[in-house]
């Protein structure tokens, strides 16, 4: 079948009401309550020839792996041919205390944009990858390839259902990942890592009135904080990615005013590029911290809240390259690989998978996630499932087709 034949397939109104349904489930993370999703797709999928897997992570928590196995493969060849993964998370961020303009788990539509939560990050994604799955499916399009979609629970917090996903070796024999987090429809080939750091100072309560007889554990943190600010990482400038940074996200300390503190604790956000190294970095975050804590009879403690690295594909990597000319072919325009400051499941994916060539589409708008009326563009929607399985076509080929160049 040709592509367009098989965009035909498509059915835009259908299509709509079908991610209206999935913003409709709350799976706000924490707790996440993912379940519901996955059993909604499973549910969809229901009545085609697709293999479903529903993975239990934890209570109320679940995977699905939905799978089309290469045309006529026994299962031993098969995983020796290309191997095309569709990622996506079932999670959310909390909604938050700002009043939305359009109920957050409605699916509201308002001229060209779908409101809600959700509807940018990245339930617009996991929806596009689904549907494309389904159209091929019922198009009964017979692949040389194996192409899967990978959903996954926690990747808001602490990517814990990309982690099962790698521990039970559900996508070891990958040979390429689109990941459908929120690019507006453009060619992502990085993104930074991410390493949260917990710092926590002890000190020695005592009343507010004489402070002299105790030991102020927010003093320690503020001093911690200070060296910070003046503390700079050594890098390079990626040419994709920029430079690293560091948030301070969190301060929690104190009981009552009139109480000297013996606890503060401040969280920080560092997002780093390729060339650094996190455990390095812990270990001069230490430094600083052990000095601060010194300089006021203060103990500390550093903890590690979240470790994802960096993801990085060339842009002349075949699959790359085969990724921009199925979209400069699809929509007549010209492509040009960046990078994204979010992390994504490619995290866990790719340094497990050694180097795994990786993608990040999806027709999200970057900038709107985790924001109070959060939305997408209903035609990059659409326009997503019509790059998907043309990315499928291209990377994986129909069986009988001559080989690709990949």
């Amino acid at each position: 079948m040709e592509r367009e034949n098989l965009f035909r397939q498509i059915d835009e109104a259908d299509a709509l009401a079908f991610l209206q349904s999935l913003i409709q489930i709350n799976s706000v993370n924490p707790p996440g309550a993912e379940r519901a999703v996955a059993e909604a797709i499973k549910q969809r999928l229901s009545g085609t020839d697709l293999q479903l897997q529903l993975d239990e992570v934890a209570e109320r928590r679940t995977n699905l792996l939905v799978s089309r196995p290469a045309a006529g493969a026994p299962e031993a060849s098969a995983k020796e041919r290309k191997t095309l993964v569709f990622s996506g998370h079932f999670d959310t961020v909390p909604v938050g205390d700002v009043k939305w303009k359009h109920p957050a788990f409605a699916g509201v539509q308002v001229g060209d944009r779908l409101y809600g939560r959700g509807a940018t990050d990245m339930k617009s994604g996991v929806a596009a990858m689904v549907l494309a799955l389904e159209c091929m499916a019922k198009a009964n399009i017979k692949l040389a390839g194996n192409l899967l979609f990978m959903g996954t629970v926690g990747e808001e917090v602490d990517c814990l259902g990309a982690r099962e996903a790698v521990k039970k070796g559900q996508i070891d024999h990958a040979t390429a990942i689109v990941v459908g987090e929120p690019t507006s429809n453009q060619v992502v080939i990085a993104h930074k890592g991410a390493l949260w750091l917990e710092v926590t100072m002890f000190g020695k309560t005592a009343h507010g009135s004489m402070p002299e007889h105790g030991i102020n554990a927010i003093q320690a943190v503020n001093r911690f904080i200070t060296a910070l600010n003046e503390y700079r990482f050594q890098f390079e400038i990626h040419p994709v990615l920029g430079n690293s940074t560091i948030n301070i996200g969190m301060i929690r300390g104190g009981v009552s005013p009139n109480v000297v503190p013996d606890k503060c604790s401040v969280t920080i956000d560092i997002r780093t590029v390729p060339g650094q190294d996190h455990q390095a970095i812990v270990a001069e975050i230490t430094q600083l911290a052990k000095r601060a804590s010194e300089s006021v009879s203060a103990g500390f403690q550093v903890d590690i809240r979240n470790d994802l690295a960096c993801v990085h594909t060339s842009a002349d990597h075949p699959f790359i390259k085969t990724a921009i000319r199925t979209h400069e072919s699809c929509f007549q325009q010209k492509s040009s690989p960046r990078g994204v400051n979010y992390y994504t499941d490619a995290s866990v994916y790719q340094p497990h998978l050694k180097g795994i060539p990786v993608l990040i589409y999806g027709p999200g708008e970057p900038g709107l996630a985790h924001q109070p009326d959060e939305w997408v563009d209903v035609a990059k929607y659409l326009d997503a499932i019509r790059f998907y399985m043309a990315l499928a076509l291209d990377y994986l080929q129909v069986a009988g087709d001559g080989p690709s160049d990949n």
